[in-house]
């Protein structure tokens, strides 16, 4: 399978879904190797280093793309299926930025008092043993944590001509911030506009569940992926399938929102893999299903609903699209 690479100049960036020329145009089975940059644009380098003074806040979540997938119409499914995800740099950085995040005072939870100070910590990476290094700002501690890649935002175009914020998820997908997203999970997405308009970024080389200071260890990415197409059948809200597990992401404020619209969409998808009854595939998910929350910092929260593929009868999504992406994706390893 040939691999088309891709590494865009700040000028190609995209900072929102919708709104944006395609940056290339490619056909469904295509394999892409596209290079992203961090949540910040590289400019948290060192621990000096302040969000205040250093990020520019129109310019974050840089996104590469949007691609244009010949013959995706609205109504269609674009799959992605991540094969590989590379640290490219050789540091990763995270930060407390003033206003932001899940335990300070924000412009939606306002309170009197101070918010959190602006703090910037770089997380050194280790190819040899894999890991990147914790290293506290008040005290002498560090500790190596394993690399755990992952992207924090997939998309595609929104419906009705509209433009969002690279920081928004949705039902477009966006900036869900899910640690699913990561090498041998496929992600489908209803596809809204003429081409799908698909675009990937914001790579994270670990995050824990729910991103709760609002930055996860943010890193330049080297993402191997094949794209599919899958006529009709678009799906709601985004969903995943990796060899574990089922999942759907639900997107919205307050967080138990987000949390009924991964139940529902998951329920929906029951019905057409095991041809459930909604009253019985609700019953059944609520006995088995776990629901990690994605983030609780952005301007919609996102939660995770997964359902264990071992506990179920053997099932097919999308003509077993999954399955058939793992094997063409061996040739790319």
């Amino acid at each position: 399978m040939d691999v088309v690479e891709v590494v865009p100049t700040f000028e190609q960036y995209a900072f929102t879904f919708g709104g944006v020329a395609p940056l290339m145009r490619i056909r469904p089975g295509t394999a892409l190797r596209v290079w992203s940059d961090d949540a910040f644009c590289g400019a948290l380098q060192k621990p000096t280093d302040l969000s205040g003074e250093k990020v520019d806040l129109r310019f974050v979540n840089p996104q590469t793309g949007p691609f244009h997938v010949e013959g995706a119409e609205p109504g269609d499914t674009l799959a992605l299926h991540f094969v590989a995800m590379e640290p490219a740099r050789d540091w990763g950085a995270s930060a407390a930025i003033p206003f932001f995040g899940g335990l300070t005072s924000t412009d939606r939870v306002a309170t009197l008092q101070d918010p959190l100070p602006d703090t910037t910590w770089i997380y050194e990476l280790d190819r040899a043993r894999n890991t990147v290094t914790f290293a506290a700002r008040h005290t002498d501690l560090e500790i190596a944590l394993p690399v755990e890649p992952m992207l924090g935002t997939v998309g595609v175009a929104p419906p009705g001509g509209e433009v969002r914020s690279s920081l928004v998820p949705e039902r477009f997908g966006g900036n869900m911030d899910t640690p699913q997203m990561r090498p041998g999970a496929t992600c489908f997405l209803g596809v809204n506009v003429e081409g799908a308009l698909f675009s990937v970024g914001d790579g994270h080389y670990r995050q824990g569940e729910g991103e709760a200071c609002g930055t996860a260890v943010e890193g330049a990415m080297t993402t191997t992926l094949v794209v599919e197409l899958i006529k009709g059948g678009a799906p709601l809200w985004p969903r995943i399938e990796d060899d574990t597990h089922w999942m759907t992401v639900g997107s919205s404020r307050p967080l138990e929102d987000a949390w009924r619209i991964g139940q529902v969409e998951l329920v929906r998808w029951f019905g057409e893999l095991y041809g459930l009854h909604p009253m019985d595939a609700y019953q059944l998910l609520s006995q088995i299903t776990e629901v990690p929350i994605a983030n609780v910092v952005d301007a919609n929260y996102s939660t995770v609903v997964k359902a264990r593929k071992s506990l179920l009868p053997r099932a097919s999504a999308y003509g077993g699209l999954h399955d058939d992406l793992r094997r063409r994706a061996a040739s790319l390893l």
